[in-house]
């Protein structure tokens, strides 16, 4: 895949993994369009890279979905590659009774939801270029169920396996369907996760990303940086080992009391 010249729309690009992956496309002569639900943080994004053109839009909504779609492609016809990057990752306790029907159900709206519905609005747009492709970010714990991020892992899941049912149905067009199964990387994402994961199995995102630039000039469509390629060949041939040490994670985890349980029992 030519990573040059190309006119790129990447969503979540304020911070983390998307904001390298704009910095590091502006790099290589692309014109970056990224998005992102806080306009400040936008606006701070735009500081540090003067050359990124930015969009304020929410993934989890249809509407602004619809318009963001008939906004960029007015202003850049030449869009030609999507990178659903936007997520977001919660440590839940299921049985907590705040978490109700509307809250459970964010990370799906945010992480597969959206993906799902970008690449439907956009699909059209793309198939018109000359070459075109659509990079959905998934998870090495698309491999692995991960209990205390129960619900995390199962849009990263759905959405490794919509990606390779789309990489089939787009087999015989021009756009190129790609997967990057991220590891877990030292980003504002896993901050929450701090004291339950190892952070020395955390990558840097400038490598991370690196790694993912690389593999797509190479036409690679599942690309696996870190111990994303040890989480695959794991689940592979010790499935119930690799579920063990993440369920005994969650429940070392969980066991812990929460700040609002320790001031309740105060109460």
């Amino acid at each position: 895949m030519e990573l040059s010249n190309n006119t790129i729309l990447l969503t979540g690009g304020t911070s983390g993994l998307g904001y390298e992956f704009a910095r590091q496309l502006l790099d290589l002569g692309n014109t970056v369009l990224i998005t992102g639900r806080d306009q400040n943080k936008l606006d701070q994004t735009k500081k540090k890279l003067p050359n990124v053109h930015t969009f304020q839009s929410d993934v989890s909504d249809p509407q602004a979905i619809t318009q963001l779609f008939e906004t960029v492609t007015k202003q850049f016809p030449k869009l030609n590659i999507l990178i659903n990057n936007a997520g977001e990752m919660r440590k839940l306790n299921l049985i907590d009774p705040v978490i109700d029907q509307e809250n459970v159900n964010r990370e799906i709206a945010i992480n597969l939801s959206g993906p799902v519905r970008m690449v439907q609005q956009f699909l059209p747009h793309l198939m018109a270029q000359q070459a075109a492709a659509i990079v959905n970010v998934t998870s090495g714990i698309a491999f692995v169920p991960f209990p205390l991020a129960p619900i995390y892992g199962a849009t990263k899941s759905g959405l490794r396996a919509y990606t390779q049912a789309l990489r089939v149905q787009l087999k015989k067009t021009n756009v190129k369907v790609v997967e990057l199964v991220a590891p877990g990387a030292k980003t504002p994402l896993n901050d929450k996760f701090e004291g339950d994961v190892d952070s020395r199995m955390m990558m840097e995102p400038d490598k991370l990303i690196a790694v993912a630039i690389k593999g797509m000039m190479k036409d690679k469509l599942e690309i696996l940086p870190g111990i994303a390629g040890i989480l695959k060949y794991l689940s592979r041939i010790a499935p119930n080992f690799l579920f063990n040490q993440m369920s005994k994670i969650a429940e070392k985890s969980l066991a812990r009391p929460t700040v609002r349980q320790a001031q309740l029992a105060v109460l």
